[in-house]
């Protein structure tokens, strides 16, 4: 339709007062497909105005993969999108994850490890349950205050065959082939949603007259027109940086790393399958180590200001040498991914909102990439713009939630630096503390007198709570804090939850299957991993 005022198509026309019903994501991956199955399993085909879907993206442009972690939210959104978990497991050679292991972080020693697990610890104040840790046996809080330690160390599965789909006795998420997931994610979304899919090159953004993205322009299609548009492509940031021009915020003055070598290395069928991602520690970075069932995803993660491309080959080759003797490193041919920890000034410009790597990345330490992603697409369902009259406020509002989130990330990133007792020059600048955000800095201060709690981390949905402060901070040996003026409640029952905690894990060491055991019966079950 052609508005004769203007002389211009009716989407183009910012006069014209309409619902939110047209939603266009571009680029796919599992940005763009996860935003697509999500807000499509959620959209309600009884409204007045039902919302459309189109997934436009590019035919040539490869879903970047190097192997994910994920966050345990990701089994709320995978079971809104509706997918089975045997249907998930088995078509992204997944496993199960639950939690982090970081070795040699903190001195280097042989000895030197620590867990952060998904099961929070028992129940308790956090003044009592620390007390009570320090009062103990046992020297490792992870361990004492949680039976998933235990888990974890026996490479158990935190669920048995018979359980509801994404229920579990210990809190879990996954590791996954990133590639796998996003093609899931497209069938699920196109066959299964009513995704519209269009394959086709974005050359160019047609606009309204007052700013907004009245279409994207494609070569073959021509202008596919929306309401609200999702950017999800990537480090080109298309709409939200190319548009719109919102400028990128650089925090590598807080996280250096700025480089990875990737590598899949082939396991043996009856090898056992990790419960964590292992974390190692090298003189410039560390090292990420993600079993799946077919492979390990192997990487080293640097910084270039402290290492060169050549020596972190090499330490990539020296730590597959000690734990995988078996492979063949010369026909193992690294992938280097060169990035910026960073992310936009602002995530919703007009009627943009862009998800994913578009709106940011920081390096790949404790899986935070898809989780921003789903909640970003929490908040977006949660809060919906019926029309366009309502989009700035609701884009105020999520700016600032997200900016508060993506600075709660770095605070939690970098706190697994400024602890250590790494002598190297890489670990000594991480130290320093100009490159300590501010209110980790005035944080840590507290937490030499209390330990971190619920009232350090206020907002809802925090995407790392104060238990997993808890965790990085005594697995990297701060002191427990020193009795002070004010009696400390709960300490009797923590120490008697303590004690149990043994026997908990004890009985489900005896009740839960291994990885591999689990995995292989449910591949038997599923050859062919894929639902048409």
């Amino acid at each position: 339709m052609v508005n004769e005022r203007h002389n211009k198509p009716d989407y183009m026309d910012a006069t014209v007062e309409r619902q939110v019903a047209s939603i266009v994501i571009v680029g796919g991956g599992t940005a763009g497909w996860l935003a697509a199955a999500t807000i499509a399993a959620r959209a309600d085909p009884a409204a007045p105005a039902p919302l459309s879907v189109t997934l436009v993206e590019s035919p040539d442009v490869p879903t970047i993969g190097v192997g994910e972690g994920t966050w345990p939210t990701i089994r709320r959104t995978l079971s809104r999108i509706g997918i089975p978990e045997a249907e998930f497991l088995a078509a992204c050679d997944a496993s199960f994850k639950q939690g982090s292991r970081f070795d040699g972080w903190r001195t280097g020693a042989p000895d030197d490890s620590y867990l952060h697990p998904f099961t929070a610890p028992i129940d308790a104040d956090a003044r009592g349950l620390v007390a009570a840790w320090a009062a103990s046996d046992e020297p490792r809080f992870a361990a004492a205050v949680t039976p998933q330690a235990r888990a974890c160390a026996l490479d158990l599965a935190p669920r048995q065959r018979a359980m509801p789909d994404y229920a579990g006795a210990l809190n879990y998420a996954y590791h996954l082939d990133a590639v796998k997931l996003a093609a899931l994610l497209q069938r699920h979304a196109t066959r299964r949603l009513g995704v519209a899919h269009v394959r086709d090159h974005v050359v160019g953004v047609d606009r309204c007259e007052n700013g907004d993205i009245a279409a994207v322009r494609c070569r073959d299609h021509g202008a596919i027109a929306g309401d609200l548009f999702i950017d999800c492509t990537g480090h080109a940031a298309l709409l939200i940086g190319g548009a719109f021009d919102v400028p990128f915020i650089d925090r590598g003055h807080e996280l250096f790393n700025d480089r990875a070598l990737a590598v899949q290395v082939p396991v043996a069928p009856d090898s056992a399958i990790g419960a964590t991602t292992n974390a190692t520690a090298h003189d410039a970075g560390w090292i990420w180590d993600i079993g799946l069932p077919t492979r390990r995803g192997v990487g080293c993660v640097y910084a270039s200001a402290f290492l060169s491309d050549d020596e972190a080959a090499a330490s990539l080759r020296a730590y597959l040498a000690r734990t995988a003797p078996g492979a063949d490193l010369e026909a193992l041919a690294p992938r280097r991914l060169a990035f910026r920890s960073g992310h936009r000034a602002r995530f919703w410009e007009r009627n943009c909102l862009a998800l994913g790597l578009s709106a940011g990345f920081l390096e790949p330490l404790e899986a935070s990439a898809i989780v921003t992603i789903e909640l970003g697409l929490d908040a977006l369902l949660d809060n919906f713009p019926a029309t366009r009259a309502s989009m700035a406020a609701h884009a105020r509002r999520y700016n600032d939630l997200f900016r508060y989130r993506w600075d709660r990330i770095v605070d939690f990133l970098k706190l697994h630096y400024v602890l250590s007792e790494r002598d190297q020059p890489y670990w000594r600048a991480n130290r320093a503390p100009a490159s300590i955000p501010d209110r980790l800095a005035e944080l840590l201060a507290i937490w030499r007198h209390q330990p971190p709690s619920a009232q350090d981390f206020a907002a809802v949905n925090e995407i790392f709570p104060a238990a997993s402060y808890q965790y990085v901070l005594y697995g990297m040996g701060m002191a427990p804090p020193p009795p002070g003026p004010v009696r400390i409640d709960g300490h009797d029952a923590a120490a008697t939850s303590i004690r149990q905690i043994t026997q908990r894990a004890r009985a489900l060491a005896a009740s839960l299957p291994t990885n591999r055991a689990y995995l292989d019966a449910l591949r038997a079950e599923r050859p062919h991993g894929i639902v048409a």
